[in-house]
């Protein structure tokens, strides 16, 4: 195998989704006139993101024969010895997200011929998934922090327009305005870090930046007597807080469920959310450095993966329940990122991306097999209505679970394993955070599996049977029954339950115990123990599922199934009963924990508050009217008094000489005995 990479080849992963992305977005829209209709933008938005597919196959292949890139493709500018250029950084960490991001978008695209099949934006929304793509591809690639910073504000901003596609609804104008203001408040943290590693490393390449870590480690903040890399840290993390929605820059990601259901598993499932971690695993040489960051991004991570599991437990939802799960399984990547266990955090986020957009998919073929309604309530028995939706989104269940041998068992059970090995501080609460939140995800799981599946016909007792996508109508003219959905929805989800199931058996013990990551992942191993302590437990894939069987885990998994059956099939009456006995908990979690509340009333009209004040008070009181009009207004004053001594007749001219005159001798002779 070769040890080199092709920089045309590499060139043409990202450049292939953007070209299909122009086609459709200029030239199938009104914006280009329209000279292409829906086939032909759909073909050439799929052509360009299956041949990224590829070659990100081929050169996960060629890494794991050893090749390695780490180039300038091209150099933008040079100021002073900073160097602004477009790279490339491809080792197994960039190969595996190359692999995830364009598989995933595939899936997604085709999966939209049917979804948006009867909608007025059909082009428009081809254009802006390609062009995601293609942003996500320029952040994993990037062999520099400009780069990054590139593809970060663009996945951000090509999920603005996804989100807010439905630009006639409220709702969606609303979510997109609240992920951009939220990401915007992480991303000041994110630019702050990058630009203390410039002022102190004086680059923004990667491996130059690095290589300086050992100088970093020595300086303190200015003024402080701070670690300089433990703020740096931090600051970078407050970046990844907001992409990656951890607590409290979270409130956006559910929101973000008002965007057509396909966006939902690439944005919000698979890639955008996942740069975060992404970020985090890439900066390792930095991170490892301060223990105090690592243990603050362990006590977020934990937060974050048992609250949000329970605000699922409430949700009637369907895309609101695989939302907040969603957030539940970023907070556990969080916790083995915190616990230095950065290649177990990259294999949850890469068996996740699978399983996850497939219940996010699976979640819009029932919405589109219940015309369009997304309350789980008036659902039930969909099993015998929609048998590959629902084989294939119990399958995606179990693994969100972490059954054993589903891919999911193997992430979720090393993550779990870390923090127990971690020694570092915050590590008691968050093994207990993920630990609760195993048998949390798996109630909140199966309670949704039991009401769209099984149990009895609910669907024509709902009272608004045509809610929430494609604006509320029901645009395939369906009958009132529920009915399967087509192929190009379905085959997209019986490729995604394939990985879903056998790929966490398959690539476990090259990605956490081989050479996988050698050169991608630093972990410093004679203070963080964590990944040493599970090579130890580890004897082979077979193995650790049996042994799987006989973990807590395991049973706290059976436990949240077995109650949620018993609550939801057996005993309905049950969850009516226990709401009516802690309501003050249910209007609680109803309310979110009163985040949006705070957000809204006391963060938003406060800052309106003191806009409103530096505008009356600063701009129209101070400038306006103390400089800028006090100014004239003083200087019209005494303007006013001397023009008064401007007469014009030369007998007051000589009258002022003369008393000039008078004075000046007085002074000269008063001081001058």
């Amino acid at each position: 195998m070769s040890a080199t990479l092709n920089v045309s080849t590499l060139l043409a992963v990202p450049l292939a989704p953007l070209a299909g992305s122009l086609i459709a977005g200029v030239l199938g829209t009104q914006f280009g006139g329209n000279w292409i209709g829906r086939r032909a933008s759909h073909f050439f938005t799929i052509l360009g993101v299956l041949i990224a597919f590829i070659l990100s196959a081929q050169t996960l292949m060629a890494v794991i024969g050893g090749a390695r890139f780490n180039a300038t493709i091209y150099e933008w500018m040079v100021i002073g010895g900073l160097k602004m250029e477009v790279g490339f950084l491809v080792d197994g960490l960039t190969a595996m997200m190359m692999c995830v991001v364009t598989f995933v978008s595939l899936m997604v695209h085709i999966y939209t011929i049917g979804y948006m099949e009867e909608d007025e934006g059909y082009n428009r929304f081809f254009a802006y998934i390609s062009l995601f793509t293609f942003s996500m591809l320029m952040l994993v690639m990037s062999n520099n922090m400009l780069q990054l910073f590139f593809g970060w504000e663009a996945v951000g901003l090509v999920s603005y327009l996804l989100i807010g596609f439905w630009y006639n609804k409220p709702t969606a104008i609303f979510a997109n305005m609240k992920a951009f203001l939220v990401n915007r408040v992480g991303d000041f943290g994110f630019i702050l870090g990058i630009g203390l590693i410039v002022a102190f490393a004086g680059t923004l390449n990667y491996t130059e930046a690095f290589a300086k870590a050992g100088e970093l480690a020595k300086l303190s903040f200015p003024g402080t007597d701070w670690m300089l890399v433990t703020v740096i840290c931090i600051c970078l993390f407050i970046g990844a807080m907001g992409k990656s929605a951890q607590f409290p820059l979270h409130v956006w990601l559910p929101d973000s469920m008002e965007g057509p259901t396909p966006i939902s598993a690439l944005i919000h499932a698979a890639t955008m959310v996942t740069a975060g971690i992404f970020m985090v695993a890439r900066m390792s040489p930095l991170f490892e450095l301060s223990d105090t960051a690592l243990s603050f991004i362990m006590v977020i991570g934990g937060i974050t993966a048992l609250f949000m599991g329970f605000l699922g437990i409430i949700q009637n939802d369907i895309k609101r329940v695989v939302a907040y799960s969603t957030l539940s399984q970023l907070g556990y990547m969080t916790v083995a990122l915190g616990a230095s266990a950065y290649s177990v955090a990259v294999f949850h986020l890469m068996t996740h991306a699978f399983f996850k957009a497939l219940l996010f998919l699976g979640a819009g073929s029932v919405i589109m097999g219940m015309h369009h309604n997304q309350d789980i309530r008036y659902m039930g028995g969909l099993r015998k209505y929609m048998p590959i939706t629902w084989i294939t989104s119990l399958l995606g269940s179990l693994a969100l679970i972490g059954t054993p041998l589903f891919s999911g068992f193997y992430s979720k059970d090393e993550v779990i394993m870390a923090v127990k090995a971690s020694n570092l501080a915050g590590s008691g609460f968050a093994y207990f955070a993920v630990m609760a939140g195993v048998f949390v995800t798996a109630f909140y799981s199966f309670r949704m599996y039991f009401l769209v599946f099984h149990g009895k016909e609910r669907y024509d007792q709902n009272p608004d049977a045509h809610h929430d996508d494609h604006h509320g109508h029901d645009s395939h003219g369906h009958d009132d029954k529920p009915h399967e959905s087509p192929w190009v929805v379905t085959v997209p989800l019986v490729l995604l339950a394939i990985p879903s199931v056998v790929l966490g058996f398959m690539t476990i013990a090259p990605m956490l115990f081989g050479a996988f990551f050698k050169d991608a992942i630093f972990v410093d191993g004679s203070k963080h123990m964590a990944m040493a302590e599970l090579a130890k437990e580890f004897h082979g894939a077979a193995q650790l599922a049996l042994h799987g069987l006989m973990t807590l885990p395991f049973w706290l998994a059976v436990a949240g199934v077995g109650l949620s059956y018993y609550m939801y099939i057996v005993n309905p009456s049950v969850p009516a009963a226990i709401k009516t006995r802690v309501m003050p908990i249910y209007t609680l979690l109803e309310n979110k924990y009163y985040f949006d509340w705070f957000n809204e009333n006391v963060l938003a009209r406060g800052a309106r508050m003191l806009g409103m004040g530096l505008w009356k008070g600063g701009d129209q009181t101070l400038i306006d009217g103390g400089l800028v009009n006090g100014s004239w207004k003083i200087i019209g004053f005494f303007s006013g008094i001397v023009r008064r001594a401007q007469t014009g007749y030369i007998y007051h001219y000589a009258l002022v000489m003369l008393l000039g005159l008078f004075v000046l001798m007085t002074y000269f002779v008063w001081f001058n005995k």
